[in-house]
């Protein structure tokens, strides 16, 4: 089972007051560049995987999804956004990403923000969406980029110029990384960027677009500390669709 720390307290008391956790989707700098990744929704049956307190799975709704099923292994977020939502099309339930069954051909949309980084086998989930989506089905997800995933301690460290450096420690080396973040051994898997785009691929899917996010001058503008970001990418955001008769996905 995976490493549950967002129910702990003082973790998740912590996780809480990100500011896209207190303002929802509009307090994700990297949430227009997903936007304009995302299908039509009109008609579409969503999986939105590690749902959180359900900021997508509402939009998603509100773009017109005839259906959305919010999955995460929290009942801190799963509670929370169960209160949150008032409407009977959503569905929220507690489920590990590790472990994940879906029926197959059940979803139009598979999405998912900034929760892969928490699965250890992500070629095994993989294989599992691309079970559960139909034909011309889509494939969206957020995840903490490889560079930023590979710093053993993650933080901003200075060089002779005073010039901000973020470290990258043997981004080779596959496997868990354990970091402090609200709490202490926060534990992640970190991937290689040729890793998580090549497993898409194996599992049989077609890859549409890919974003390494930086924010616009007009986000800086707005938010100068922004301007960070732009010494190395924090996210990797990924468009993919399922392939064509004829290309089945690797067993």
């Amino acid at each position: 089972m995976a490493q549950n720390i967002y129910d702990s307290p003082d973790f998740f008391a912590g996780y809480s007051q990100l500011p896209r956790q207190v303002h929802g989707l509009d307090g994700a700098p990297e949430w227009p560049a997903i936007r304009a990744m995302l299908p039509d929704l009109d008609g579409k049956r969503v999986v939105d995987l590690g749902c959180g307190f359900g900021w997508a799975s509402r939009w998603m709704r509100e773009q017109g999804a005839a259906s959305v099923l919010g999955l995460d292994l929290s009942q801190n977020m799963i509670e929370r956004a169960r209160a949150d939502t008032a409407d009977t099309a959503i569905e929220y339930r507690i489920a590990d990403l590790d472990t994940l069954d879906l029926p197959g051909a059940a979803f139009d949309l598979a999405y998912s923000a900034l929760a892969f980084h928490y699965v250890q086998d992500f070629g095994r989930l993989v294989h599992v969406i691309r079970k559960t989506l139909v034909p011309d089905g889509h494939f969206v997800f957020t995840i903490e980029h490889p560079i930023f995933m590979a710093a053993a301690h993650p933080h901003w460290i200075s060089d002779e110029e005073g010039r901000k450096t973020w470290p990258v420690n043997r981004y080779s080396v596959e496997g868990e990384r354990r970091t402090d973040w609200f709490a202490k051994g926060v534990l992640k898997y970190h991937r290689t960027l040729g890793t998580t785009l090549n497993t898409l691929i194996g599992a049989g899917f077609q890859i549409r677009r890919v974003e390494e996010f930086a924010p616009t001058r007009e986000q800086i503008q707005q938010m100068p500390q922004l301007a960070e970001e732009l010494e190395r990418p924090m996210m990797l955001i990924v468009s993919a669709s399922t392939s064509m008769a004829g290309s089945a996905p690797k067993p």
